[in-house]
């Protein structure tokens, strides 16, 4: 407005409100000025409302401040305060005075540029005003000592973030810093840092990432990273040169001196270096933030820089590195770089770390990393079993480390590493101490470890196994139950442990059970093949017969607990009083109704034709099923599926019918016969069709060396035996039986070849314990071919 103009402005402040700062001690005020124009007579002509805010930073606030006198100063001294909020106020310091500073315990996500301090030679005595900003740019065009002091000065700038929109605004300042650094970084380590410190400054905030992209300062840091690394090496094959010239002639004082001066030289450069290298990764991390900048960095090699700078003793620039790598992690290229690196191997070196914070990180990264399975190979070939198992004693890494044991545990190929170290004991401490509630990650390390034959000795040494019974049975726990399973399933002397639980186990077998319970349970008892346990006491005394029998009517449970059921019924039907017993009470026609309800189920098939294994080996049990049911008929039906378990369970039992019963011993060899007669049949004619689109061997309109006539009608081709070849030429099904039967002299052709296609009809002394256990040594005539499965089931 012009000097004597009757308006003039006025303005109000309005709306003001306290609020604590979320991260450091400090207050908020937030406040609305509101400007307004009068004219002449004092009317309002023009108004105009802005929020603002105002922090006020408390630093002498502690433990031992008092609250309500700070408070007083704090209303006195900002005018913005009403005196009314007085009591406000004191309520706001008092909660900052007892705020947890959590946030100092936390993984950093980035660091902070507070974090960074100017290291020795960088230090200036005098403090940096905003206002001279002009005059700490003009220092970058003089020398590289002014240079580095004028950039030293705006870094004092870049520190505070409140002069980071103003130096935004200066691209004068922001220009010239950028030119020297593409110009000069090669010159100058402490001036590359702290310009590379300024730019980092900004990286740290996502606002300014473009301002940070514009300069190219990003592609420039990787130029930098990977010169410095190729320094590295110089001076390492330099070191070791003059460590050798010297070792060689020890008594050379010159060349222990200047061994000495190396040494020394060598360790004042790689620290400025290590400077270096960690200010430009975290200023790349934060620009990283963008997933089209980080595969930038990536195509320009960044993973296999991180690795290489994992050598390095220095703990912040391994975290640095350790973070960015764990970052790049969750893509699988680059976690296919980290495979090609072998960084597994680089990061074992850190675990353990006295530095909580890198060790927390490097677990984070192994964790991403061991959802591979090469790298899980990698872990174990860097012994990091036994390094892992001892963290499981630290209750910050315990998580970490149970996570990537469990991913490890997964490979059947490992689970035996664990029992040579301490692991087991302590998972099954933490087991037995924590409450009601456990944590998944232990229970299913615990599972898997279980599988294995040597950690399941060690599970159940001394009270183990008795303690994960009794606290399986007082909270229905299914996972322990899980667990108590695969401990079960392993023969010697850890399932004869189960002797004195069977009756825990059997008496869970209620339908008023969970039947998750119940299927574990179901599992566990199945699994107890031993001599010693009497079976038939077991169905009596707990009434599972009616139990099991009632579980195989389709659609009566859940698959899986009446796959469980039918499992359980192989099992004891070892037994010749059970197998009895279950004959009596109709189980057989049960199980037939349910194999032809689930018969697309190979699982459901394969056990209930085992169960007809077992029981073909009792006399009672025996003629019930060739006698009194269409079992063997429907395990004709079976005996050519596609399945090769399926092929093997029904031929032996298949095989044990026909020796005790001679009408299903001519239908199962008729079966046989036609089987193998229809598929080389099928055989020759697909020859002669092959062989119709060849050319002949000689001339073309020569004649073939049998004729213009079929094969198989040159009758005088064949071996004459009376009672052998009919008259038309065909073998007859009862040549098949009574060569089979042994019947059939030593002579001809046919008697010659019989021994490498019809198996014997001999009872094995010692029968397997599950539906996979028959006799994988013996090859059968038909096992070459596969058919689809033809059960005419009404």
């Amino acid at each position: 407005m012009e000097p004597g103009d009757p308006r003039y402005l006025k303005r109000r402040v309005r709306g003001c409100t306290l609020d604590v700062h979320p991260t450091e001690k400090a207050l908020v005020v937030q406040y609305e000025v509101e400007a307004t124009i009068l004219g002449e007579l004092g009317d309002p002509m023009v108004g105009e409302r802005k929020e603002c805010q105002k922090i006020i930073r408390l630093k002498s606030l502690n433990a031992n401040t008092d609250t309500s006198s700070l408070a007083q100063k704090v209303v006195e001294e900002c005018r913005l305060i009403h005196p009314s909020k007085l009591r406000e106020v004191e309520q706001l310091l008092f909660y900052l005075q007892n705020r947890k500073q959590s946030n100092e315990n936390q993984e950093k996500k980035c660091i902070s540029p507070r974090d960074f301090k100017p290291y020795t030679g960088v230090e200036l005595d005098e403090e940096a005003s905003i206002n001279n900003i002009d005059e700490y740019v003009e220092l970058l065009y003089e020398d590289i000592q002014e240079k580095i002091r004028g950039a030293t000065l705006i870094f004092q700038l870049a520190r505070n973030p409140d002069n980071l929109e103003e130096l935004l605004q200066n691209e004068t300042a922001l220009g010239a810093l950028a030119r020297v650094l593409r110009e000069d970084w090669k010159q100058s380590v402490d001036l590359a840092t702290t310009i590379i410190y300024v730019f980092f400054c900004f990286s740290s905030f996502s606002q300014f990432h473009g301002l940070v992209t514009h300069f190219k300062i990003g592609a420039l840091c990787m130029n930098i990273i990977e010169h410095e690394l190729k320094r590295y090496d110089l001076w390492q094959d330099e070191l070791q040169k003059k460590k050798k010239a010297y070792e060689e002639s020890s008594e050379n004082q010159n060349l222990k001196k200047e061994h000495e001066k190396s040494i020394k030289k060598y360790q004042s450069l790689l620290t400025k270096q290590e400077q270096l290298l960690r200010v430009a990764l975290c200023l790349l991390l934060n620009l990283a933030e963008d997933t089209r900048t980080e595969l930038k960095m990536r195509n320009k090699n960044i993973v296999h820089m991180l690795v290489k700078i994992l050598d390095r003793d220095d703990e912040e620039l391994l975290l640095v590195s350790v973070s960015f790598l764990k970052k790049l992690s969750i893509f699988l290229e680059n976690k296919n770089d980290m495979a090609e690196t072998f960084a597994v191997e680089k990061l074992a070196r850190l675990v353990p770390s006295e530095h909580k914070e890198l060790l927390s990180t490097t677990l984070r990264l192994l964790l991403n990393l061991s959802f591979d399975t090469l790298l899980r190979s990698q872990m174990v070939q860097a012994c990091l079993i036994p390094k892992l198992s001892s963290l499981l004693a630290d209750e910050g890494q315990r998580q970490l480390s149970m996570c990537i044991l469990y991913h490890i545990s997964m490979d059947d190929r490992f689970k035996s590493m664990f029992a040579n170290t301490d692991c087991i004991p302590q998972l099954m401490k933490m087991v037995f101490e924590c409450g009601e509630e456990m944590d998944v990650e232990l229970i299913s390390l615990c599972i898997n470890l279980a599988a294995n034959r040597s950690n399941a000795q060690i599970i159940c040494e001394g009270a183990g196994l008795r303690m994960l019974m009794k606290r399986a049975m007082k909270l229905k726990d299914v996972l322990v139950m899980k667990m108590i399973r695969n401990l079960s399933q392993h023969t010697g002397p850890t399932k004869s442990c189960f002797l004195d639980h069977v009756g825990d186990l059997a008496i869970q077998i209620t339908e008023q059970e969970p039947e998750e319970f119940v299927i574990e349970c179901l599992g566990t008892l199945a699994n107890l093949t031993i001599p010693d346990l009497d079976w038939a006491l077991v169905l009596k005394e707990y009434n599972l017969v009616t139990y099991l029998k009632d579980r195989l009517k389709p659609g009566s449970a859940e698959d899986d607990l009446i796959l469980e059921v039918v499992i359980m019924i192989g099992t004891v039907s070892m037994d010749d009083s059970c197998a009895a017993m279950l004959a009596k009470s109709g189980i057989i026609p049960a199980l037939i109704e349910l194999l032809n309800a689930q018969q697309e189920d190979d699982e459901f098939v394969c056990q209930i034709v085992y169960v007809f294994y077992q029981m073909v080996f009792h006399k009672a049990t025996r003629d019930v099923i060739i006698k009194d049911t269409q079992a063997p008929a429907y395990l004709i039906d079976l005996m050519h599926d596609n399945n090769a378990e399926i092929r093997k369970v029904c031929d032996n039992t298949l095989d044990i019918i026909a020796e005790y019963d001679e009408e299903w011993g001519r239908k199962i060899q008729t079966e046989k016969f036609r089987w193998y007669n229809a598929q080389w049949l099928e055989m020759v004619e697909n020859r002669q069709m092959d062989e119709a689109g060849e050319p002949f061997l000689y001339e073309e309109d020569a004649e073939s060396f049998i004729g213009n006539g079929d094969i198989l009608d040159r009758h005088d081709l064949f071996y004459s035996a009376d009672g052998i070849i009919s008259a038309d030429g065909a073998i007859s099904p009862e040549f098949y039986t009574e060569l089979q039967n042994g019947e059939l002299g030593q002579t001809g052709y046919m008697s010659s070849v019989s021994n490498q296609f019809v198996p014997s009809v001999q009872i094995p002394t010692d029968r397997p314990v599950s539906a996979y256990g028959f006799r994988p040594e013996e090859q059968f005539f038909y096992s070459y071919t596969t058919a689809s499965r033809c059960c005419q089931f009404t």
